[in-house]
């Protein structure tokens, strides 16, 4: 975490995911949407993967990617943040929602500086983010050598420990997808 101007400033890392509707285009609006949310800089955008579903429901493949937030803002009202671009891409309200099942888009905060955060809304790391390939594979991109706040290890080191012995179906394990998300200087495509 850095300070700026006497407001702290920290590195958020937002996992997305969707196997609804237009899938790029869904992701392209999330981006979008979080590059212009207030209290917020985007600061990279990782590559899409393609990854099959996690779960008893059987659904469509996902297309996953993680983005990197500089913030100002702190970890409940980011998360309404993004549950307010879930509900405009057409999620419905998390009473509504199938646990484990298809989705328009999921935004899930995976870490928020080197902090650890719980609430019944909210844990911080992401509880699961270690045991699947599509969320660890897209925050490499963006965060290889950050440590994960509990486990101590650094994101590529639990990548590769889950490429090495974990269960590729059971992880999610997918394959990079030719997709731009954002351009070279990491600011949203305009179309």
């Amino acid at each position: 975490m850095v300070r700026k101007m006497g407001v702290k400033v920290t590195d958020a890392f937002i996992g997305l995911g969707t196997n609804l509707g237009n899938r790029a285009e869904q992701l392209r609006r999330a981006v979008a949407a979080m590059a212009a949310l207030d209290g917020s800089d985007l600061v990279a955008v990782s590559h899409v993967y393609e990854t099959p579903p996690v779960g008893p429901t059987e659904q469509a493949s996902f297309y996953n990617a993680v983005v990197h937030l500089r913030t100002k803002v702190e970890p409940m009202p980011l998360l309404a943040q993004l549950r307010q671009i879930e509900r405009s891409a057409g999620r419905p309200p998390i009473g509504q929602r199938t646990k484990w099942g298809p989705r328009e888009l999921d935004l899930d905060i995976l870490l928020y500086g080197d902090g650890v955060f719980e609430q019944a809304d909210l844990c911080i790391p992401h509880p699961h983010m270690a045991e699947r390939w599509f969320v660890l594979r897209p925050l490499a991109d963006v965060a290889a050598e950050r440590r994960h706040p509990v486990l101590g290890r650094q994101i590529s080191e639990l990548l590769t420990a889950l490429e090495v012995g974990g269960d590729a179906a059971a992880s999610g394990r997918g394959h990079k997808v030719d997709l731009v998300l954002a351009t070279a200087s990491n600011r949203p495509e305009r179309r």
